[in-house]
């Protein structure tokens, strides 16, 4: 009985191991800037956001909060919204790595997992840019966007890469 369980308990072991390590890791990078503010990748991202939203005309300023770890965003003489290392979606990245790598198949393992980083990555500005968008100019409408709409789009982004992934590499041979 456990034969015909052997390759789906693989997939999950690797899983497992494959998140586990990436989540240590970035565990191990956090702690090593602690009590210095806002860790370098989600400072850069924050600083991404702020030169393309200046870049439309949505003049923005940051101003660090090195005791809070975190960076407000200044738009229109207010302070609508603050990038914390949550906001930097790494931990969605690590779950997107983990299950890809779950059902490696080579070489192509690796490029689909950069190319849907390079995606997530700039899905993530995006939602951040639209985030500060909404939070200054839609008021009533930034909570259920925080909440609801915009973590919708960084995870729905990374379900239709797991299917992609799964639809056209992983199983292709099987659907032949």
């Amino acid at each position: 009985m456990l034969k015909d369980f052997k390759p789906v308990l693989g997939i999950l072991l690797r899983f497992i191991i494959i998140y586990l390590v990436l989540l240590f890791a970035y565990q191990f990078y956090l702690n090593s800037f602690q009590n210095e503010g806002l860790d370098p990748f989600s400072r850069m991202i924050a600083e991404q956001v702020r030169y393309i939203q200046n870049l439309f005309g949505f003049q923005t300023q940051l101003y660090d909060d090195v005791k809070g770890e975190q960076v407000y965003f200044y738009v229109k003489n207010e302070y609508p919204t603050r990038m914390v290392e949550g906001c930097n979606a790494i931990s969605v990245m690590i779950l997107f790595v983990a299950f890809v790598f779950a059902f490696y198949k080579g070489k192509k393992t690796f490029v689909f997992v950069l190319i849907g980083l390079v995606l997530l990555y700039i899905m993530n500005v995006l939602r951040i840019i639209g985030l500060n968008v909404v939070a200054t100019d839609y008021k009533q409408y930034a909570k259920i966007s925080h909440d609801y709409v915009f973590p919708a789009v960084i995870y729905g982004t990374v379900v239709v890469l797991w299917l992609v992934w799964i639809k056209f590499f992983a199983l292709k041979h099987e659907n032949s």
